[in-house]
């Protein structure tokens, strides 16, 4: 079986290469502090209701196309009309079709905090996100090891730009612990295989408990009756979502709307 992970990693490091040919950090410095919509990720997440981060994007591995007509300022309008709290834009472009311009051109448009989705191998992406808008980055565990990960959050930190901390094992919990003002992500979905099943929530919440940050259930969310039983049984109230609301965008604008009428 072909560990997809591994392959998208590999890509990854190489694109990044051409990055830094072309974007100096000092570069991207003078345009973050030229730039003045930024909204905090981390506080976008409500603690007492049911939070949506509603994703954007194109295709994705495992599913392939999702959204023919792409236009992620039309979705995320959509999104924001219907409750979202937050968005998750897929940037990585050769295997989810996705640009780092999309979240300057959707943040022109909709007030509400971005995270830019994507595969963190190197420092500089953080500087390279924030430098188009982005309000928030993703560490993937799974996808780097332990000293590149603390070096990412690390620039995370002094940019002042949120973080989820992704896990899919027990051995990543411990590890995301580490990341004291992180939110943590768990991911159904596992990354190497791409099969998705939410016993993985169920299974790693209780390692959590002592994290006074926010928790979020990713990936794989169908219905608000499987919400309904998350919150049920883990308490957990932040949820991120992405190919069930973009199979059929307008059908489940309303499923975005019942989810959040779900009471925690």
């Amino acid at each position: 079986m072909i560990n997809t992970l591994k392959k998208i990693i590999s890509d990854k490091r190489e694109n990044i290469e051409k990055y830094k040919k072309s974007h100096s950090i000092e570069d991207l410095q003078k345009k973050i502090s030229s730039y003045k919509n930024y909204l905090n990720f981390k506080d976008g997440l409500k603690k007492n209701e049911i939070s949506v981060i509603a994703e954007i994007k194109k295709a994705s591995p495992s599913a392939g196309i999702i959204v023919e007509n792409y236009d992620p300022v039309a979705i995320a309008k959509q999104y924001f009309n219907s409750g979202a709290c937050c968005l998750s834009l897929l940037t990585e472009e050769n295997y989810f079709k996705g640009k780092l311009e999309h979240i300057y051109n959707v943040k022109k448009e909709v007030k509400l905090p971005i995270l830019c989705k994507d595969f963190f191998v190197d420092p500089f992406q953080v500087y390279l996100a924030k430098s188009f808008g982005a309000d928030a980055i993703l560490i993937i565990l799974a996808a780097i090891d332990e000293k590149t990960a603390i070096e990412i959050y690390s620039v995370a930190e002094e940019l002042n730009i949120s973080t989820i901390v992704e896990v899919h094992t027990g051995e990543e919990v411990k590890q995301a612990l580490n990341f004291e003002n992180a939110i943590i992500g768990i991911n159904n979905r596992d990354l190497k295989t791409l099969k998705t099943d939410i016993k993985t929530t169920y299974d790693l919440h209780n390692m959590l408990v002592g994290h006074s940050g926010p928790i979020v259930c990713e990936s794989g969310i169908k219905s608000e009756k499987e919400v309904e039983e998350i919150v049920k049984k883990t308490k957990i109230n932040n949820f991120l979502i992405g190919e069930s609301l973009l199979k059929d965008l307008n059908k489940n604008s309303s499923l975005l709307k019942k989810i959040l009428q779900i009471t925690p």
